[in-house]
């Protein structure tokens, strides 16, 4: 898939584009969400425009587990059609981005009083591996204690009976987003990060007909005419319903999922684990490159939707649960490195607690035509696409006499995926960047970093480090990183690339406080940032540094 130029350099020109043409579609929200409907409308032959009121992926997409995963929990609850939605959909996301959306065994623990018992487990994954379409060696194993013990020798000797292993995805859910967004634009789609939608504009039968923008650089208002307008903005969809005047029936109901980072050789799993908590919920601990992570917390939200922090008491609760299955382990607060804290849009249903609220998604149609999605999960995204834009489909069909086609993005190999056909080509590829870069001294992490973040499009970053001059090797191959950045993914400040693009705020936090300075400093030169604004970014960038590692008992 060829890349696009995609710059904030470029910003006026979009900006005008967007003001000046007539769209089909208007896409409100830049997660996975909005990233998989623009893909699917455009792909479809639409004209669509998509606005996200800050950076691309940072909201909820961007702070999920971040595991394309089927919801092995889900049968529990009998949600068997959920299970086999998101089931299927691993292989296919797999396919569209095998760097990105890597396989993943997970070992879960059968312990004493557990909340899963041998038989259930065994039932419960071969109906997952049905579901799913499980085939080969990713089918499920029961394993007696001995061998779960050999996998994972950290596990509760005293209280452990087996384990179940089967087979799940790891990936970055942010670059999984901006990958579906840079794709959607190969179809014809413009796409626009800190542009809010401040209200609707109406036809003459008070149906919505577009959108009124606020640009986040400037502050100016401009508007976007479209036939239909889909909100796909995740824990901010409700506040939208309101501004249409159409907050009716079903809402939101928003829930907090908290995420601590660990060193790995302070919690050194072998590979992940869904594991139990004492008070009988289920969490995971996921090793990824030089960390590992555990989570999550889900507990209910009802306060700044723009502010989600990770408090004392999630630490304390999610560290508590790791020291309990792993005895050997006794991790305290000072051993988090980082964090994150994301809200899950739900659907609100009566006397259901957080954690048993179906993760099934829902559409609604306002009176004036407002289409909104919400509800669902990162793994489901291409099936919610789908159904939303069906939806759309069937309108243009009615109204306009216009026939689209079918839904094909399983067929559509995101950016960065050229000629990836299975995970074993991918690390093929990952060896010959390795063999690129070692004379340079860089480690086997640093090609894989590169290529599982940004697939064959490592060639185009890696050209750019040729050029650079600077003297420190990581300070050179980041610029390039970051000149793609700002070229080809919309990158406009350090947290977009900081956090967003590279994951580096969660996955190597120290690297941000050695390559801070330099790459403010390109940022200057780039944009012709004055100091003040440098200044600013620095304040922003310690503050998030300080915000998501330091865990003193003074944090409330």
């Amino acid at each position: 898939m060829k890349n696009i130029k995609f710059s904030n350099l470029n910003r006026s020109k979009t900006i005008k584009k967007m003001s000046s043409e007539a769209y089909d579609l208007v896409v409100i929200g830049g997660g996975i969400t909005g990233g998989g409907i623009a893909l699917d409308a455009a792909s479809r032959g639409l004209k669509v425009a998509l606005v996200e009121k800050g950076d691309f992926a940072s909201g909820t997409s961007s702070k999920s587990t971040k595991l394309i995963h089927g919801g092995l929990r889900y049968l529990k609850q009998f949600d068997f059609w959920l299970v086999k939605e998101v089931g299927s959909e691993r292989a296919i996301v797999h396919k569209l981005a095998p760097h990105l959306v890597i396989p993943e065994k997970m070992l879960l623990p059968l312990i004493e009083n557990g909340s899963y018992g041998k038989w259930l487990t065994s039932i419960g994954l071969k109906v997952y591996d049905i579901l799913a379409q499980v085939s080969g060696d990713d089918k499920r194993k029961m394993l007696e204690k001995k061998e779960a013990l050999k996998l994972e020798p950290l596990l509760p000797k005293k209280i452990l009976k087996g384990a179940g292993y089967y087979a799940e995805y790891r990936t970055d859910d942010a670059r999984l987003t901006i990958e579906n967004i840079k794709t959607s634009l190969v179809f014809g789609a413009n796409a626009l990060n800190y542009a809010s939608v401040e209200d609707f504009i109406y036809d003459t039968d008070n149906k919505v007909a577009g959108v009124k923008v606020k640009d986040g650089t400037t502050d100016e208002i401009f508007e976007i005419n479209s036939k239909y307008v889909i909100s796909a903005a995740g824990p901010w969809v409700d506040e939208l319903r309101s501004k249409n005047n159409s907050k009716k029936g079903k809402q939101l109901h928003l829930t907090k999922g908290v995420h601590l980072v660990f060193p790995k050789k302070k919690l050194p799993v072998k590979q992940s684990v869904y594991f139990d908590i004492p008070d009988g919920r289920m969490m995971f601990a996921i090793p990824r490159g030089k960390v590992t992570y555990v989570g999550t917390t889900d507990t209910n939200f009802n306060k700044d939707k723009d502010n989600v922090r990770t408090d004392l008491a999630d630490a304390i609760y999610l560290i508590s649960a790791v020291n309990n299955m792993f005895p050997k382990i006794n991790l305290e607060m000072h051993d988090i490195i980082s964090s994150w804290a994301g809200l899950r849009p739900l659907i609100h249903e009566e006397g259901k607690s957080a954690s048993e609220l179906s993760r099934k998604d829902e559409i609604f149609t306002s009176d004036t035509g407002l289409i909104s999605i919400a509800g669902g999960k990162l793994t489901g995204y291409r099936k919610m696409a789908e159904r939303v834009v069906n939806r759309i489909a069937k309108k243009m069909e009615e109204d306009h006499d216009v026939e689209l086609k079918e839904c094909y993005t399983e067929k559509i190999a995101l950016c960065g995926n050229v000629d990836f056909k299975k995970f074993k080509h991918v690390q093929k590829y990952i060896t010959k960047i390795y063999a690129r870069l070692k004379d340079d001294g860089f480690s086997e992490y640093d090609a894989w970093f590169l290529v599982t973040n940004y697939g064959k499009q490592t060639d185009k970053i890696l050209e750019s480090y040729d050029k650079l001059k600077d003297a420190d090797k990581h300070v050179r191959l980041a610029k390039a990183e970051l000149h793609f950045g700002i070229d080809y993914e919309m990158v406009i400040n350090p947290m977009d690339f900081f956090i967003r693009r590279t994951g580096r705020l969660y996955f190597n936090i120290d690297s941000i406080r050695t390559l801070m300075e330099p790459i403010l400093e390109e940022f200057k030169a780039i944009y012709k940032s004055d100091d003040t604004q440098i200044s600013a970014w620095r304040e922003i960038l310690n503050a998030e540094l300080d915000e998501h590692s330091n865990f003193s008992l003074e944090r409330k």
